[in-house]
């Protein structure tokens, strides 16, 4: 039980990656995927993500990993607040 813990406590770098490719693909983003530092808060200015950018970002990763998001979620604050929690939500919840 121990293991799994901790385990899910490492960033999975390549889920990152590939999630911070698909954030910039989607909305255009006038930047490298590599830039979005992943610690960083993925709404307001570094990036200039809004609430509808979020929306987008939802609908991305619901087609590309098949999780389920709903934008009356409370939880959305939490799962959008970085890139690295985006992609810890998308690990515990994904189906493909």
């Amino acid at each position: 039980m121990e293991q799994h813990s901790s385990e899910s406590n490492t960033p999975d770098l390549a889920l990152e990656s590939e999630i911070a490719g698909l954030i910039v693909s989607a909305l255009n983003l006038d930047i490298a995927p590599a830039e979005i530092v992943p610690d960083a808060p993925l709404y307001g200015d570094e990036l200039g993500i809004d609430s509808i950018d979020i929306l987008e970002i939802a609908l991305v990763m619901s087609k590309q990993f098949g999780v389920q998001m709903k934008a009356d979620n409370e939880d959305n604050s939490t799962i959008f607040a970085s890139l690295r929690k985006l992609a810890a939500y998308i690990r515990e919840h994904r189906s493909k």
